[in-house]
């Protein structure tokens, strides 16, 4: 097993990797497409605006090739803004064009009165789709730790979803197909939960 890290020159690097190092995992980080290289899987971690994110993946080279990787399944793990960019694009940036794997853009929270935006706290989750082997172990809602005002809106029947709730909003929380898994949570923040996830994600 080959695990590359995405580095566009954002994200959340260090957090994740001492999460991949806790499972006894070593990732090379991938900062173009020449480094793809023998990867056997590739997470994608989040932090960041989805405009820029998309900027700084065409500027390295590697929308292209993640877009192939992705679209042919090969096991991929986006996180937070990793995640958001899977859908066409996003009222955060507009007209800047996500990946479009996925049918769907992402939008902002609903303004109300008592909701903090950003969400940044604990949320149960609950995936619809149990039998999977990403969920393996994690029990019907497991806790995952969130930062962010946007989420998608898949259109996408075809993606096996997990939901949650904040403040009375429902809004999907990741997307599952074949080995291709991805969050709006941060699994690295997310202690047990989290590394379970990734271990599952894995294969280990």
């Amino acid at each position: 097993m080959r695990v590359g890290l995405v580095n566009y020159g954002g994200g959340n690097l260090r957090s994740v990797e001492n999460a991949l190092h806790a499972l006894g995992v070593f990732p090379e980080l991938i900062t173009d497409a020449s480094e793809l290289g023998d990867c056997t899987h590739l997470i994608l971690p989040g932090q960041g605006e989805f405009g820029d994110v998309m900027r700084q993946l065409d500027k390295r080279g590697l929308v292209e090739p993640l877009r192939e990787w992705i679209a042919a399944g090969k096991p991929y793990f986006g996180i937070c803004v990793g995640f958001q960019i899977l859908f066409e694009g996003s009222d955060e940036a507009p007209g800047v064009e996500g990946l479009g794997i996925v049918k769907g853009r992402c939008v902002r929270f609903q303004e109300e009165e008592g909701k903090k935006i950003p969400q940044m706290g604990w949320n149960g989750t609950v995936p619809q789709n149990c039998a999977s082997a990403f969920w393996k172990g994690l029990g019907a809602e497991p806790y995952f730790y969130f930062v962010h005002s946007y989420f998608p809106k898949p259109e996408d029947d075809g993606w096996k979803t997990t939901v949650t709730d904040y403040a009375g909003e429902k809004f999907v929380a990741a997307v599952e197909k074949g080995d291709v898994l991805a969050c709006q949570f941060h699994p690295e923040k997310s202690q047990d939960a989290g590394l379970a996830l990734i271990s599952n994600f894995l294969g280990l």
